[in-house]
């Protein structure tokens, strides 16, 4: 079986792949001071919610954007899987050309996704990922990566919201009733939930005609749930797509 883990700012999502079928996956908070040992105990654990073992994973892949913890995951491959689990960067091949000034600036999960995304959808895509920030990565009909946006995440947003105004406080993250808002929450959800749907779909517009293709676009990451709907130029989601991203730069470097 194969272990997919995918390390983001705010949260890691973890995959236990058969083939390539997803038997389980787990989205836990990122600890940036989690240590090797502590997380080889929590992967254990999880696995062991499945009548698992480490011992049971034949293979190990890992993105991380947060450099101290793609430390930890070396260090946590040659304790608990003997140097089987490999971390995306350079050296790992993704069959992907990348088109960008400074290659190695991309991060990990965007290469990630962008890949999955050309392979699910067979041609000129977008990929936008809903997470701390939101990356909108763009690929062409031939399957090279071309760049992206980034922009601020949604959570940001509300952090921001509430420490630089002192009568705002931070809200939960769902539909507001109406585009007016009656009082202080239902305003700044509404705020949020309409002015990131109108982002998204400004910017993929923007990258759709600067592609001169009819790509096609599609959605992951923790926070898409409560945007997507609202907005219009999203074509699918797809909550797995950076775990099923990392099970295709595993199978294409098992060899």
């Amino acid at each position: 079986m194969l272990l997919a883990i995918d390390v983001g700012n705010t949260q890691t999502h973890i995959g236990i792949f058969r083939g390539e079928e997803l038997v389980e996956s787990w989205r836990l908070a990122t600890d940036r001071e989690a240590t090797g040992d502590m997380l080889g105990a929590q992967i254990g654990a999880l696995l062991s919610l499945r009548r698992l073992a480490l011992g049971d994973v034949d293979a190990a892949i890992v993105s991380s954007v947060v450099p101290q913890l793609g430390h930890e995951y070396e260090l946590v491959s040659e304790r608990y899987f003997e140097g089987a689990l490999k971390v995306v960067g350079p050296g790992l091949k993704t069959g992907m050309a990348i088109k960008i000034d400074n290659p190695r600036e991309v991060g990990a999960d965007r290469l990630v996704n962008a890949l999955a995304a050309y392979e699910r959808l067979g041609g000129p895509c977008i990929s936008v990922d809903f997470g701390t920030t939101i990356n909108y990565d763009v690929v062409s009909p031939g399957g090279d990566y071309l760049g992206g946006v980034i922009a601020p995440g949604v959570e940001i947003s509300i952090e921001a919201l509430s420490q630089r105004a002192a009568r705002l406080f931070k809200v939960d993250l769902e539909e507001p009733p109406g585009a007016i808002g009656k009082n202080t929450q239902t305003a700044i959800q509404a705020g949020v939930i309409y002015g990131f749907a109108g982002q998204v779909d400004a910017i993929v517009g923007r990258l759709r005609e600067a592609l001169g293709e009819e790509a096609a676009t599609i959605a992951t990451g923790g926070l898409a749930e409560p945007i997507v709907p609202f907005c219009d130029q999203i074509d699918e989601v797809d909550d797995l797509l950076t775990l099923t991203g990392l099970r295709l730069i595993w199978e294409r470097n098992a060899s």
